[in-house]
């Protein structure tokens, strides 16, 4: 389950677009103007075919960012953009997200989604019980867990297992399950 997620945007009279967000700042480094951002990406691959994109603030402002180089620091990435040149104009990055139209996603196979794919979608059993919305995906050592919510009852975890998932549409946002017994009782 690969992640990226999205963020919705309206600026000035730029009608409302989709992003891919890939990093957020965390922190200046060094002298010359690089910013840290915390990963938000499975593919950092990506950025060897980057040279610009956008920073959305806090706020929401968003501004064009030219990249003129990145290396990778553990489970970070270190970005220098151009026109920051100082400690403090990198500073003012932090709390930035780094996006990218969503039209530039990384493409995925078949039976492969986004976690922002999934959230949102109702979850039923095949035999059409409603269990609830997807509100996220909780990332374990193994399986990765549907995190699935319904005001009547209370969170339910859902291993994203083939034996349990056994559909996903991403035009009616549904998912189709086959619980084993017990597995909604917990």
């Amino acid at each position: 389950m690969p992640s990226e997620s999205t963020k919705q945007t309206a600026l000035d009279d730029t009608p409302i677009e989709s992003f891919v967000i890939v990093a957020r700042a965390v922190r200046p480094k060094g002298l010359k103007g690089e910013v840290v951002a915390e990963l938000l990406t499975d593919f950092p691959e990506r950025f060897k075919q980057i040279d610009q994109f956008f920073a959305i603030s806090p706020r929401g402002e968003r501004i064009a960012v030219k990249l003129e180089r990145f290396s990778f620091q553990k489970d970070r990435v270190v970005f220098k953009l151009a026109g920051f040149d100082s400690v403090e104009s990198a500073g003012t990055l932090v709390g930035y997200e780094f996006v990218v139209p969503e039209s530039e996603r990384v493409e995925l196979g078949e039976d492969e989604f986004y976690d922002w794919e999934l959230e949102g979608c109702r979850v039923e059993t095949v035999s059409g019980q409603m269990i609830g919305t997807v509100t996220g995906v909780l990332r374990t050592g193994a399986a990765n867990l549907l995190v699935v919510k319904d005001e009547n009852r209370p969170e339910v975890l859902i291993p994203m297992v083939a034996s349990i998932l056994t559909g996903i549409d991403r035009e009616e946002k549904l998912i189709k399950i086959d619980p084993p017994e017990g597995l909604l009782e917990l």
